[in-house]
């Protein structure tokens, strides 16, 4: 799936109407790990098509958060926030219960009032160099030593070697700046445009 890199300078884009920046060099993708339990599943046993939105939005608001960019403070201190405005998904293989993902987010586009962000669901269990865990050292391990959980942020910006992964799900997510009491489309502060400039 081939991802493009946006309108041509000095044009408007769709769903926003902002100017959109292609990121010169992705080098880095947020992953974070998530396991598919019961509630996830639907009748068939296979994670629930709409569940994928859930993962990627976990991983989004991690990737942001590693950023130094809080949602509620966020909105707290500049008074506007981040909403999803277009998804597009294409699911290849089903999740099961009990498996082990890693899902990723990476910034595609920069425009002055929204991001697309390219994210992906993988199956742990057949990845190449994608540790999900964190080992509270700085290290990624296959898991948690037994009896410790891994904690809550344990996640990582750092290349991503698929090579050999079995990709589940995959898909674009715009997230649009909106001032929060009217709910208007902004721009996005010059102060995150510059966290996100130092993901490049």
């Amino acid at each position: 799936m081939q991802f493009s890199a946006g309108p041509p300078q000095g044009k408007l884009a769709p769903s926003g109407g902002s100017v959109l920046h292609e990121v010169k060099s992705v080098g880095a993708t947020f992953q974070w790990p998530v396991r598919v339990y019961w509630e996830d599943t639907d009748a068939g046993g296979i994670v629930f098509y709409a569940n994928y939105l859930k993962f990627f939005e976990r991983s989004r608001t991690e990737w942001l958060r590693s950023l130094g960019i809080e949602q509620q403070r966020l909105r707290e201190s500049t008074g506007g926030l981040f909403v999803v405005t277009e998804t597009r998904l294409r699911y290849h293989r089903p999740a099961r219960l009990d498996d082990e993902l890693t899902v990723t987010a990476s910034l595609a586009e920069k425009g002055r009032a929204s991001l697309i962000i390219e994210q992906k669901a993988l199956l742990k269990s057949e990845q190449n160099d994608l540790p999900c865990n964190y080992s509270g050292d700085g290290q990624f391990s296959a898991g948690p030593p037994q009896g410790k959980l891994a904690p809550s942020g344990g996640s990582a910006l750092r290349a991503a070697n698929s090579v050999g992964a079995t990709l589940l799900c995959e898909g674009t997510i715009r997230i649009g700046w909106v001032d929060a009491a009217s709910l208007k489309p902004a721009r996005i502060p010059a102060h995150i445009l510059d966290r996100l400039e130092s993901t490049t």
